[in-house]
């Protein structure tokens, strides 16, 4: 009789009956929405590319290209790749200083890599040995002092994984010429290194946010996505994953190719969408040419077009995740450093007009004027990069009688007017800042 009683338990249990894991795929739009407010009023975010890769820096026996990518670019062996391992120490790094950063830019979540493609866990994982604290001469756990830095700075913590591995010998992908096992088995990778090492990256670090990439190798499908995805909010249900878990983004633009893709927002790369977005969505862009850290690359982005891609997102409806490559010394580079600088400086004056808005309908009055809202749709804000003499006129808005019309940054309304069908707009002789200026219409 006892047996009986235990068979029936045990079958209930594997057929997920008392203990049946919660179908998040069904989550409610009301719940979703809940879930991701902190997220929708952040709007702006870092991403940081760190990792061995930063210790050849984009370069390889003399040929550059590369950077994070640089084991794929140049064909570079596992065994010789491993050798990075051992050169990686990056004694000049401190969370806190990266945290106070962060706080400086305005940003108010960071995403950093914990495993990239490479396969190098960048925190002291028990699923591997192939890890910041055994296979490196730092021996200290980077994901642990930064999660505690976000945390004590109000910063959320997230992380970056991907889903495809190059070095680890059953997640070779088709083809590859890394793939050092004559039989791979993704099945096994996925069940006993995958999914173990993100459990434990939730269970010791509780990020806000998975940022997964990798997803186009072929061993993935959109039925693992969702599995994945189900499995991770069981593990934490506040959790916010990207849609690169699944199959389910379009290219590089990153929307979704169909309603029921696994992921909660959009992910367009180096690019901003064209229009306003119809679901949550999220821009990751780099300040030069390169996620990780390249040596040889020089090519920074302008203060003035960092602070317009901010603009123009939010507009949009999205967030900007903005990228920096740490150097092998664990130093964010001082270019990078100066323009977060001046996007925090221009915040301070601004952040009314950015942080915890919807975006605007219309979101645009021709090429250098944006608009967002706030969420009671009580106050438009127009913010332009460009007017001529001391007058800015807006076509796209039309404020009620009696409306008041302020500049952040100064006290006094400004005098306003109808022409025409549009608005004239009195500037003020001096502009509070640069780049860009906003207007308040209640």
């Amino acid at each position: 009789m006892k047996k009986n009683i235990l068979l029936i338990i045990l079958m209930i249990f594997m057929s997920g009956g008392l203990y049946a894991q919660k179908n998040y795929l069904e989550e409610s739009k009301e719940a979703k929405t809940k879930r991701m407010q902190w997220w929708d009023d952040a709007t702006f975010g870092m991403f940081i590319h760190w990792g061995i890769y930063s210790v050849p820096a984009g370069e390889y026996n003399g040929k550059g290209g590369g950077a994070e990518w640089i084991m794929e670019t140049h064909k570079i062996p596992t065994a010789e790749y491993e050798k990075y391992a051992s050169q990686f120490n990056p004694q000049q790094f401190d969370a806190k200083q990266w945290v106070n950063i962060a706080k400086n830019a305005g940003v108010k979540y960071i995403v950093i890599t914990s495993k990239h493609h490479d396969g190098f866990s960048m925190w002291d994982s028990n699923v591997t040995k192939y890890d910041i604290m055994d296979a490196s001469p730092f021996k200290r756990d980077i994901l642990k002092e930064l999660s505690d830095a976000c945390k004590a700075g109000g910063i959320k913590f997230a992380l970056y994984h991907s889903i495809m591995d190059w070095h680890q010998p059953d997640a070779k992908s088709a083809g590859s010429i890394h793939q050092n096992t004559v039989n791979p088995d993704f099945n096994k990778y996925r069940e006993e290194y995958l999914k173990p090492q993100l459990a434990e990256l939730i269970k010791k670090y509780d990020p806000a946010i998975l940022w997964f990439d990798g997803e186009w190798i072929p061993e993935w499908t959109e039925a693992q996505g969702k599995d994945l995805y189900n499995y991770l909010r069981n593990l934490k249900p506040s959790l916010i994953i990207n849609n690169r878990v699944g199959k389910g983004r379009d290219g590089m633009q990153g929307v979704k190719k169909y309603k029921d893709a696994a992921g909660d927002y959009d992910t367009p790369e180096q690019e901003i969408l064209a229009g306003a977005g119809q679901d949550y969505w999220e821009s990751c862009m780099t300040i030069n040419d390169n996620w990780g850290f390249v040596k040889a690359d020089h090519k920074w982005k302008s203060e003035q077009t960092l602070i317009d891609n901010l603009v123009d997102i939010t507009a949009k409806g999205g967030n900007y995740l903005l990228n920096v490559g740490p150097s092998p010394e664990g130093l964010i580079p001082a270019p990078s450093v100066e323009r977060l600088t001046a996007m925090g400086d221009w915040l301070k004056i601004n952040k009314e007009a950015i942080y915890s808005t919807k975006g605007g309908h219309p979101y645009n009055d021709g090429a250098n004027i944006r608009f967002t809202k706030s969420k009671d749709g009580k106050t438009t804000y127009a913010i332009f990069n460009k007017a001529e003499n001391n007058e800015l006129l807006i076509n796209a808005v039309q404020p009620t009688p009696g409306s008041k019309i302020y500049m952040l940054g100064v006290k006094k309304p400004l005098e306003w007017s109808k022409k025409g069908n549009a608005v004239l707009v009195k500037l003020p002789a001096e502009l509070p800042g640069k780049y860009a200026w906003t207007l308040k219409i209640s």
